[in-house]
């Protein structure tokens, strides 16, 4: 049996919606299908999600949300008219959207996330009334049902070990079942969503716990492309990769997969494949635990900004007995998470992403290592972008790091930092955001060009 997931542009519209149930019909093996919210049909429309923000936003303020409920209805509305679905579904969906505004305020820790989760669970509605009505015998059942029971972490929400169980019996169940994205229920009955675009989440989660032959994500792309096609015209497609190059990918840029999707299907060694709801028969790029495909040492380039680092220098750093523990200290204790910290022996510096940082915590964050570490020098530097060049094979040839820098440095772009892990996977270099452009086009015609 295989797994599918549906992204929000495959979902957006009627016409998308009947591209997907010939998806589904067109293999009997596809009997679970994971949905998510329905996304922009065109370039100035709005999401279902962010307009479930803006109607928690109001709701949370006391001001009037008809308007907004209104819209978010009609959204559903259209597409039942559209596809011509009849029945109670889109009186249910407009009670359960309209009941929102009903939920309590005050101490309820769970009000946004059971908010925006209702933009998957109604779609899963219509979309199972849908097939039914079109020659697909299918059920929708709510996360709850399919045993997806997760930790109290809003926002966050991580998958309780013991839910794998539970979920392993929607084997037993006849129907295709159409499941709702990105969201679980705690174990006192709270919606709780995963991170942002945790629809992959739930059909990774759904495939470990299913022991899938497959787990198909449709999105809007022929698959994974060696560089963003957006700087690199017309980049190399990639046929496969491993869940650890996948992993290096999408942590530095690659939006195609939410990064943390992986683990479930990894961990349960259940091949994932990217494919386009727009041209199905494409075989799209394929994320295995060990690649078929060997030779080129580099398999990717990505990228990513909105980075800071703290850069710390102190002369004789290297003799201080937990240097390194009180630096990383402070920022637990100002509730921070950092991303990388190269390091030489008078020197450390601490990325992190920008978005976890403001004025107030930055102060904190050099008053209290000034008092506690005493540097000879401790500042923040903004504006950082970091880039990998991914590939397993690289541990298998030599000079790789040499020819990334040298294509830099022949495009002009200075290397703030350069760092690579123990698993020889991939090889970051930090540069200003100003010449990311520049740097990806840099390594894609040294390792691709050629």
């Amino acid at each position: 049996m295989k797994v599918i997931k549906f992204g929000g542009s495959s979902l957006a519209s009627a016409e998308q919606l009947t591209k997907v149930r010939n998806i589904v019909k067109s293999d009997a093996t596809r009997k679970f299908v994971v949905v998510s919210a329905p996304g922009k049909r065109e370039a100035n429309d709005t999401k279902v999600t962010d307009a479930l923000i803006a109607y928690y936003k109001a709701y949370k303020k006391g001001e009037d949300v008809t308007t907004t409920q209104k819209w978010i209805i009609s959204r559903y509305q259209n597409m039942c008219d559209e596809l011509g679905i009849s029945g109670a579904v889109i009186v249910n969906i407009a009670d359960e959207i309209n009941s929102l505004a009903k939920l309590p305020i005050k101490d309820n820790k769970f009000l946004y996330d059971t908010f925006l989760a209702a933009g998957e669970n109604n779609n899963a509605k219509l979309i199972a009334e849908y097939f039914s009505e079109n020659g697909i015998n299918a059920r929708y059942i709510h996360p709850q049902d399919a045993g997806i029971i997760v930790s109290a972490e809003p926002g966050n929400a991580r998958l309780l070990p013991s839910s794998y169980e539970k979920i392993n019996y929607l084997n037993d169940l006849d129907e295709t079942l159409i499941i709702p994205g990105f969201f679980g229920v705690t174990e006192n009955g709270e919606i709780c969503t995963f991170s942002r675009g945790g629809s992959d989440i739930t059909g990774s989660i759904i495939a470990a716990g299913v022991r899938a032959e497959l787990y198909e994500n449709f999105t809007d792309v022929d698959g994974i492309f060696a560089a963003h096609p957006g700087i690199i015209k017309s980049p190399a497609s990639i046929t496969e990769l491993t869940y650890r190059e996948m992993r290096e990918l999408a942590y530095s840029g690659f939006s195609v997969l939410h990064d943390e999707a992986l683990l479930p299907a990894y961990r349960a060694n259940v091949p994932l494949v990217i494919k386009n709801t727009n041209n199905p028969e494409h075989p799209g790029t394929k994320i295995v635990a060990k690649r078929t495909v060997t030779g080129s040492p580099v398999v990717g380039i990505a990228a990513d900004g909105g980075f800071t680092a703290l850069n710390i220098s102190k002369y004789l750093m290297n003799r201080e007995i937990g240097f390194g523990r009180k630096v990383l200290q402070i920022l637990e204790n100002l509730g921070i998470r950092f991303e990388h910290m190269p390091t030489g022996i008078d020197d450390m510096s601490i990325i992190m992403r920008d978005r976890f940082l403001n004025r107030q915590l930055e102060k904190s964050i050099l008053d209290n290592m000034t008092e506690s570490l005493q540097p000879d020098e401790l500042y923040f530097e903004k504006n950082l972008s970091i880039m990998m060049i991914v590939g397993e094979d690289m541990k298998e040839h030599i000079g790789v790091t040499a020819r990334a820098a040298h294509a830099l440095a022949q495009a002009g772009v200075n290397i703030e930092m350069l760092s690579q892990g123990s698993s020889e996977v991939s090889i970051m270099f930090i540069v200003k955001s100003d010449q990311e452009s520049a740097a990806i086009t840099a390594l894609y015609e040294e390792f691709f060009a050629k």
